[in-house]
Formats: structure tokens, sequence, C-alpha cells
């Protein structure tokens, strides 16, 4: 094997991807890890939920992961950007900003998604900080405060229920006309949820602290914080050039052995999840790193 040559190449080497390569690690195979060094919580000030770690930042733990993990002599870090994917006789090859091109049998995607952040005032800037996705991840913290829902539909419907849990005081902010059937509009209304259907222009705040909500037409709401359902995208487009299908919802599709639709590539994490959480992202790579040892180990064992 080549000095660029690896079993597994994981590209992304946040949670679930140093979780892959800690198995493979241990299982003695060549893996190369390329990653960017931009993780999607890289704004969260501490992550939650997760045993050993609850309340630590998401840096602390990655570099105690990194440490771990590199500790495994057949395990390589490469720190740069993946830009180009194309199958070959042997496998993969991969190609990075640098035009480094790296080889391997087979490809875990951990690269996460990209949220789409609404064109608001003063959104960016409180997103992960005080206006949140996951009642899981950070509404412990935030229980028992003045909170925005800012979703709509069956988004919404989902999450109330989970906020309300935390909070008695919250307000469903749907920019733009309302969409619950009669039935949700008066389950809403027996557990006095408000709906304000008026549009968000701003959110004011203090480095990153919701302060206040602003509306198209001028009038203003005061919150302590907010959750939001937005959309998001995938972080790279190199599985679906190779082929990867997605799900209807946007992650890529995977079997319960973390296979994508092509042979010899994985995904695991946020990328192919719709449970976005540190523990689910570390799961998700261990098995990960398992299922690929086992089809390596069975190739070398039964090969002629």
């Amino acid at each position: 094997m080549g000095k660029n040559e690896y079993e597994v190449i994981i590209i992304g080497g946040s949670y679930s991807g140093l979780s892959a390569a800690m198995a493979l690690g241990r299982s003695l195979r060549k893996t190369l890890i390329i990653d960017s060094g931009k993780p999607c919580n890289r704004q969260t000030p501490n992550s939650h939920n997760f045993l050993t770690q609850d309340g630590s930042t998401p840096q602390e733990i990655s570099e105690i992961a990194k440490n771990q993990v590199l500790k495994y002599n057949t395990v390589t870090f490469y720190e740069g950007l993946a830009t180009g994917a194309k199958k070959t006789k042997e496998g993969f090859e991969i190609t990075t900003s640098l035009e480094t091109t790296f080889k391997a049998k087979k490809i875990v995607f951990a690269t996460g998604i990209k949220d789409l952040i609404p064109k608001i005032k003063g959104f960016a800037e409180c997103w992960a900080i005080s206006v949140v996705h996951c009642p899981y991840c950070h509404g412990y913290e935030i229980r028992n405060k003045k909170t925005a829902i800012i979703a709509n539909g069956e988004k919404a419907i989902h999450i109330t229920p989970l906020v309300k849990n935390l909070t008695k005081n919250s307000t469903l902010l749907t920019s733009g006309k309302a969409n619950f059937s009669t039935e949700q509009i008066a389950k809403l209304e027996k557990n006095n949820i408000k709906i304000i259907e008026k549009e968000i222009s701003e959110i004011k705040h203090t480095n990153g602290q919701l302060e206040k909500i602003i509306f198209k037409d001028g009038s203003k709401e005061n919150f302590d914080c907010a959750y939001a359902a937005i959309p998001f995208e995938q972080n790279t487009t190199l599985p679906m050039d190779l082929g990867c299908e997605l799900t209807e919802h946007g992650h890529l599709k995977i079997n319960p052995m973390y296979k994508t639709t092509v042979n010899d590539i994985y995904a695991c994490g946020d990328n192919s999840a719709p449970m976005r959480s540190l523990a689910n992202a570390v799961y998700a790579g261990n098995v990960t790193g398992a299922m690929i040892n086992r089809e390596l180990a069975d190739d070398s064992f039964n090969k002629d």
C-alpha cells in the first residue's frame, strides 16, 4: 500500500468521523481522516446531553477525541478540504483543495449538514446561542424563559409540546399565515400557545443573546430565547457526485449498517440522521467503523 493509499478515508473529522476512526484504528485499519476544521456547531457555547462531557465546549470534546484517536498509529489526520471524488477500479480517489490525492477501498462521509440561515438581521449571530434547534441539546439551559418558537406547520406541531414541557411561556411565530388544521389550532389554544403570524424583520440581541424580536410592521415583542426550525442542505456535494441518493428530507440514504446506496460508501452523523446530537453522532460513527472493519475482514478471509 503506497504513501497516499488507505483502506478507509473518512471525510469529516468531527464526532462521528472521529468515532468511526477510533473503531477502525483499534482494528488496525490504515485510515485517513480529512477535515477542514469547520464543524457546524462551532458557534455553540456548550454541548449537553452527552455523558461524561455535559457542559464542555464542542472544541474541548473534539480535541480530547482527536488526541485519543491519533494515538492509534494506523490513523492519520489531514487538515484540509476534500473537493473532488471519483470511483476507480481499486476503490476511490479523493482530491483536496491543495490538489493532494488520496486513494482508499472504502469511503465514509461524516460531513454533517449546513443550516440555511434565514435572511433576518441578527439571526445568524444568535444561532446556536440563544436561537436554537433542539430542546434536548439546549432546552434545560433556557427552561422557564419567555420563549419564541419560529416555525410553522408540522414542524411547529412537532416541537411545541417539547418546548411547553420546559416553559409555560411560549409563543409561536409563524412568519406568515399559520398553516395548521382546525384540530391543531384547538390544541394550541387549549395549551395557551399564542400565535403571531407577522413576518420577522430583525432579532435584537447583545453578543448573540436574544432580547426582542422586531416584526415587519414595526411592532416588537420581548423574548429571552427562541427555537427555530430551519432548512438545511448537505455540506458537500461529493456523495451525490459519486451517485449516493438522498432521502425525501435531504439526508444521505443509508441502511442499518450505515451503507449508502453506492457500494463501499458509508455515511454517519448529521448528514444521514434526523436526530442531531453529539451522542447519536458518536454512536453512528462507532457502528460505521465496526461495519467497515467486518467487511474488510470478511473480504480478506474469503479471498481466493
